[in-house]
C-alpha cells in the first residue's frame, strides 16, 4: 500500500491537468499544474488515460490564458482536422482538369475551414458532454468537464470559430456555400446521437464527409452527383471503420453511464472484425465507383488498392482490448487519405485531355481555318492515323 502511495506521489509530480484560476486582469481561466487521477493495481503501479497532450507545442508555445481554448479546439491533437479535411481534398481533385493538379489555393482554403470548423465541432461535442466527460477518464480533464473554461467562454470560443469558417465559406462559390449549409443540423445531431443509438459513427460519417460535395462544387459551381455520391460514401464507410476503432477506448465508461457507440453495440469478438471489414470493403467499392464515374486513369486504382490494404491492415492487427493501439490505428488513417488522394491526382494527372474530349478533337485539329477540309474517305483515314501516330502538340 504504502509503494501506491509512493508511486502516485511521483505520478502526481510529473503529470499535470486542469484547474480554475481566475487572472485579476482578465478574469480568464487557465491551466495549472495539477496531478492527473490515477489508478493503483495491486502490483503498486498507477496508471491513467487521458486525451489532454501535455507535450504538445500548444502547451509550451502559447500563452497560459490560451491553452485551455486551443485545448477545447483539439489544436493539440491535428488528426481530426485532416480526418475532415481529406474528402475535401479528394473532392477538389476528382473536379480538376484532365492532365491538371488541382487547385492549391482551394486546398488553402479547405484546409483553413477543417481547422476551424473541427475545433467548432468539437467544442459544440463539450458543451453537450461537458457532464458526461467528467465521468470518462478519457476526457475528464478536458477544459469544460475540469472546470477550466465555462460555458460563457466556449460559446464565444464557438462564435470565433464560426466566424473562420464562414469566411472561409464565403470566398465558394454560391452553390458551394447553400451546400455546406445544408450540414449544419447534422453537427449538432452527433452528440446527442449517442444518447439515443448505438450508431453515433453514422451521423458523424454523414457529418464529416460533407466535404467530398462541396469539394466539387467549390470547381464546378455544381455537383456532378454520379461522382459526389458515390465518394460521400466511400469516406461515410470509412469513418465508421475508424471511428469505431476509437469509440473502443471509451466502451467501458460509456456502458456504465449508458452512452452508446458501435463499439458496443458491435462488441469486440470476431463479429466486430467483420463488420469493420465490411466497412472496409463497402468503402473500396464506393470510392472505386466515383473514380470511374469520374473517367480516372488505371493508376487511380493503385491509390484505392493501397487504401484497401491500409483498411485490411487495421482491421487484421487492431487490438479492441487495448486503447493504445485504438489510438494508434485511428491517427494511421491519415495514411489511408493520403493513398486516396494520390491515387485521384496521378488518375488526374495521366488523363490526356484528349481521352475525356474524344478523338473528334484532334481530328478537327488537324482542319486548318480557311480549308474545306479533306473529302469524308479522308476524314476517316486521319481519324486512324491519328489513333495509330498522334501528331504533336505544339
Amino acid at each position: 500500500m504504502r509503494r501506491c502511495r509512493d508511486s502516485d506521489s511521483m505520478q502526481a509530480s510529473r503529470l499535470r491537468t486542469f484547474r480554475r484560476v481566475a487572472t485579476p486582469a482578465s478574469r480568464l481561466l487557465v491551466l495549472r499544474p495539477l496531478a492527473s487521477p490515477s489508478r493503483c493495481t495491486s502490483g503498486g503501479s498507477s496508471s491513467s488515460f487521458t486525451d489532454i497532450n501535455e507535450q504538445s507545442w500548444v502547451h509550451r508555445v502559447l500563452p497560459t490564458a490560451a491553452v485551455p481554448y486551443a485545448a477545447l479546439g483539439r489544436w493539440d491533437r491535428p488528426i481530426g482536422t485532416w480526418l475532415l479535411l481529406w474528402p475535401c481534398l479528394w473532392s477538389t481533385s476528382l473536379a480538376a482538369p484532365a492532365g491538371a493538379l488541382p487547385d492549391v489555393s482551394l486546398f488553402a482554403l479547405f484546409g483553413l475551414g477543417a481547422f476551424a470548423m473541427r475545433g467548432a465541432g468539437c467544442t459544440v461535442n463539450d458543451l453537450w458532454d461537458r457532464d458526461i466527460d467528467r465521468q470518462v477518464e478519457r476526457t475528464r480533464t478536458r477544459p469544460l468537464a475540469s472546470g477550466a473554461l465555462g460555458v460563457p467562454q466556449a460559446i464565444g470560443f464557438l462564435g470565433a470559430q464560426c466566424s473562420v469558417g464562414l469566411g472561409v465559406l464565403l470566398a465558394l462559390p454560391p452553390y458551394a456555400v447553400a451546400l455546406s449549409f445544408l450540414s449544419v443540423p447534422l453537427v449538432g445531431l452527433y452528440p446527442l446521437a449517442k444518447r439515443v443509438t448505438n450508431w453515433p459513427q453514422a451521423v458523424l460519417g454523414l457529418t464529416f464527409n460533407w466535404g467530398a460535395l462541396v469539394g466539387w462544387a467549390a470547381v464546378h459551381g455544381s455537383c456532378d452527383w454520379s461522382v459526389v455520391l458515390p465518394l460521400y460514401a466511400g469516406g461515410f464507410w470509412w469513418t465508421l471503420l475508424y471511428d469505431t476503432i476509437y469509440a473502443h477506448q471509451d466502451k467501458h465508461d460509456d456502458a456504465k453511464i449508458g452512452i452508446g457507440s458501435t463499439a458496443l453495440g458491435l462488441g469486440d469478438g470476431a463479429d466486430a472484425r467483420r463488420w469493420l471489414a465490411a466497412f472496409g470493403v463497402a468503402c473500396t467499392a464506393s470510392l472505386g465507383l466515383a473514380g470511374a464515374a469520374a473517367g480516372l486513369h488505371p493508376a487511380f486504382y493503385v491509390g484505392i488498392a493501397g487504401g484497401a490494404a491500409h483498411m485490411g491492415w487495421q482491421v487484421a492487427t487492431v487490438d479492441l482490448g487495448s486503447r493504445e493501439d485504438c489510438l494508434r490505428k485511428f491517427k494511421s488513417n491519415n495514411a489511408m487519405g493520403l493513398l486516396v488522394l494520390a491515387g485521384i491526382v496521378a488518375g488526374k494527372l495521366l488523363l490526356d485531355r484528349v481521352d475525356e474530349e474524344g478523338p473528334e478533337v484532334r481530328v478537327k485539329d488537324l482542319i486548318t481555318d480557311g480549308d474545306a477540309g479533306p473529302a469524308p474517305e479522308s476524314k476517316a483515314k486521319s481519324r486512324v492515323i491519328w489513333l495509330l501516330w498522334p501528331p504533336p502538340t505544339a
